[in-house]
């Protein structure tokens, strides 16, 4: 499967915009993502090891929140992930 890294992100993935990995669900897909970059680990994961609340990820086009397994949906070769991280701010 790929998963598809953020422009703010990406400088912990030596500038790649997707990163293949090989992995059964969102939660293992997400686990060989910052094993092999381990920066994101901090600003993906909290102390706590859960997903932090203002990281959205979507498989393929569903939110993982709103899945009835959520982190431990299966996935495929075929899948995709995409993270986007919610920001706030302006006026």
């Amino acid at each position: 499967m790929t998963i598809h890294i953020p422009t703010p992100l990406r400088t912990y993935t030596n500038g790649q915009d997707s990163i293949p990995v090989n992995a059964g669900t969102v939660s293992a897909a997400l686990e060989e993502l910052v094993t092999a970059h381990p920066g994101l680990r901090a600003n993906l994961f909290g102390a706590d090891g859960k997903l932090r609340s203002f990281v959205n990820v979507y498989l393929n086009d569903e939110d993982i929140r709103y899945l009835s397994m959520k982190e431990d949906s299966p996935t495929s070769p075929a899948d995709e992930l995409t993270i986007i991280p919610s920001i706030a701010g302006g006026c």
